[in-house]
């Protein structure tokens, strides 16, 4: 059966979806996947905004007849995928599509771990008493024990913490719930399907531990399709890497009070092993250098507390020995052994080649870790080299109108299919481009007060409905200091409320403004008039001191290449091209980014970022910008404004 009649003109899907849209380069989307997965290779396709890519990898992979993994960007996707696009599908088409999704395993309640808090005594804790009356209602009705199904316990209550799944908690076949285990339903259920749906934290945490020669989390595939694959080097180098935390050993010592508690054998070791443990954490993470910023700062070996270091390291297998010893073996205090093992490994990987190692010191959990400076070759080696199929997809793949820099960044260097499909948007039209060059460099001190001028100079040309999109929480704090109070419109900042919340505030507004920082620069859809301004305060470039983004530049430069085109200003135009997607969801709607960094225009390097953006109607002035408003206006407000 051929994908592109499906999605064509006269296909069932034009005969029965109410407005649908015959769109040429989600065809053609549809054939190259279907190509790659009958001949097998892999498949770079950028689509643009509009072009339906969901459906246009989703029936070729349910045509295959092949065991294929679909894995998003975000868990939102994931529910859009099995809620809405499967079910459209099947129902218009006429075909059964076994589908199954799986999630992380912190998204699925673990029995055993609310038993245990249910008959503990922080059962009584206030924190903990107020929701779990709700809980233990819903754990007795859910078939699925996915946390998402329980909306009326926010996702940030500290209930979930304590009895989720995870891979640092599961015990596995010998665990009493097994039979019962939502994650095991699960994984059952995939096992058996055709077509799986994750997300690329499950994914490359799967990829990661097939490795370690522990069982998989999923089952195996022919082919898997990446959307929006432009995360994948940051998801990969996560999973590819170690950390270490204090929160991790924290939960590591409550975890074991709780499997030594009145078992036999068990006596005596929650007191002095548990405690040394809390202590020589203490005295590492203590031990270790500070980052004034608040970020990650470079830990080179001589800058690694070794006597700290050991103190802990001895403790942690002393506790690993002790929960072995005990007799008759339990299967929860064995579980507590695997665990501090895998926090010995995660110190050890401080001094490991090929990795750059970091210190964390702020907020409430102090972290180190190391993690890779070159993800490509662990890529070409665990995926490209194992699995047949591969399929990446997302709106923004190119740099300069070419797959060149992704191409490096996931390790591919064997032939591979290209694609560019066009949005079907007509930017020329929707969309003007305002980047001033009268702005001071953003790295100068008088930036932010003429930022801030000209933010509010534009937000009061549109009249709200404005993303100021920062690339930094400081910088988004301080202009929203000096724009919030200015503007007559409700205003809101990330971090006041949830990330849904501000959303439906801002959509149900109509003309309010939202600052915020990179959460908001991709996988957020506003449609329609509510959002017609984005404004982008400096191109996001990485930030350089970073010890991952220092590694890799230095890496680069050591073998005869700029870091600086071939790395920043690559990745920065991906990064920009994301949040200029923001504004047009729709044939619709209508709008303005305006970008504040003059080095776009002033710098030769500009032209890169230039050439990745969608073709949209570039003005030099605020003149220009409010004649586009005008002539453009759907919004009834946008039209009472006047010409200069």
């Amino acid at each position: 059966m051929d994908a592109g009649h499906l999605l064509g003109p006269t296909g069932p899907l034009a005969r029965g979806v109410s407005g649908y849209e015959h769109r040429p380069g989600q065809i053609r989307m549809a054939h190259a996947v279907q190509e790659v997965l009958e001949h097998d290779g892999a498949l770079l396709i950028e689509a643009g905004t509009g072009t339906g890519k969901t459906w246009a990898y989703l029936i070729p992979a349910a045509l295959s007849g092949r065991r294929v993994l679909v894995s998003t960007g975000t868990r939102a996707l994931q529910d859009q995928i099995m809620e809405k696009d499967l079910p459209a599908l099947k129902r218009h088409l006429g075909i059964e599509i076994d589908a199954a999704c799986v999630k992380g395993l912190g998204n699925y309640v673990c029995r055993r771990r609310f038993h245990e808090l249910s008959s503990s005594a922080d059962a009584m804790q206030p924190r903990f008493a107020r929701s779990l009356p709700t809980l233990r209602s819903w754990v007795e009705t859910t078939d699925s024990g996915d946390r998402a199904a329980l909306a009326s316990i926010a996702e940030e209550d500290p209930i979930w913490s304590r009895v989720v799944s995870g891979s640092d908690t599961r015990i596995g076949a010998r665990c009493g719930y097994y039979d019962e285990c939502f994650a095991t339903r699960v994984r059952r259920r995939a096992e058996s399907a055709q077509l799986v749906v994750v997300n690329h934290h499950l994914f490359f945490a799967d990829l990661a531990l097939r490795d370690t020669g522990f069982a998989s989390v999923l089952p195996d595939y022919d082919a898997v399709i990446f959307d929006e694959a432009h995360q994948i080097e940051d998801t990969a180098t996560l999973f590819f890497g170690s950390r270490l935390s204090t929160a991790m050993l924290e939960r590591l010592v409550r975890d074991a009070r709780l499997a030594f508690g009145g078992k036999r054998g068990a006596e005596g070791h929650d007191t002095r092993l548990l405690d040394a443990v809390l202590q020589q954490s203490s005295n590492f993470f203590s031990a270790l250098p500070g980052n004034a910023n608040g970020g990650r700062a470079p830990l080179p070996p001589e800058a690694i507390p070794e006597q700290a270091l050991f103190a802990l390291d001895n403790v942690l297998a002393e506790l690993s020995a002790s929960c072995r010893n005990i007799r008759p073996p339990l299967e929860n205090v064995l579980q507590i052994a695997r665990r501090a093992d895998q926090l010995r490994e995660a110190l050890g990987s401080l001094e490991e080649a090929g990795q750059v190692s970091w210190a964390q010191g702020s907020g409430r959990s102090p972290s180190v870790g190391s993690s890779p400076i070159d993800v490509g070759p662990l890529l070409r080696e665990r995926l490209h080299e194992r699995i047949p199929c591969v399929v990446f997809t997302s709106a923004t793949l190119t740099t300069g109108g070419d797959f060149g820099f992704v191409k490096r960044r996931l390790g591919i260097d064997t032939e591979v299919s290209e694609e560019v499909v066009e949005s079907p948007f007509r930017y020329e039209e929707q969309v003007a481009l305002y980047a001033p060059t009268h702005l001071p460099d953003p790295r100068a001190s008088d930036f932010v007060d003429a930022a801030a001028k000209e933010i509010l100079e534009l937000i009061r040309m549109s009249e709200g409905g404005a993303f100021v999109l920062s690339t930094s929480l400081r910088m988004m704090r301080m202009l929203a200091k000096r724009v919030g109070d200015e503007v007559d419109y409700e205003w809101f900042v990330q971090g006041d409320a949830p990330k849904q919340t501000l959303l439906d505030r801002f959509r149900d507004q109509g003309n309010a403004v939202l600052f915020a920082t990179a959460s908001f620069w991709e996988g957020v859809d506003v449609p329609g008039s509510a959002l017609r301004l984005v404004i982008i305060d400096k191109l996001p470039f990485d930030v350089p001191s970073d010890p991952v983004v220092a590694a890799r530049c230095e890496r680069l430069d050591q073998a005869g290449e700029s870091s600086f085109m071939r790395y920043l200003v690559p990745a920065a135009a991906l990064s920009l091209k994301q949040g200029f997607g923001r504004l047009i969801r729709t044939t619709q709607d209508r709008g303005v980014v305006a970008i504040l960094d003059s080095r776009i225009r002033r710098k030769g390097y500009g032209k890169v970022f230039l050439r990745s953006l969608p073709p949209a109607r570039v003005c030099d002035t605020l003149g220009e910008v409010k004649e586009f408003l005008i002539s453009a206006g759907q919004h009834p407000n946008i039209s009472t404004l006047s010409a200069p």
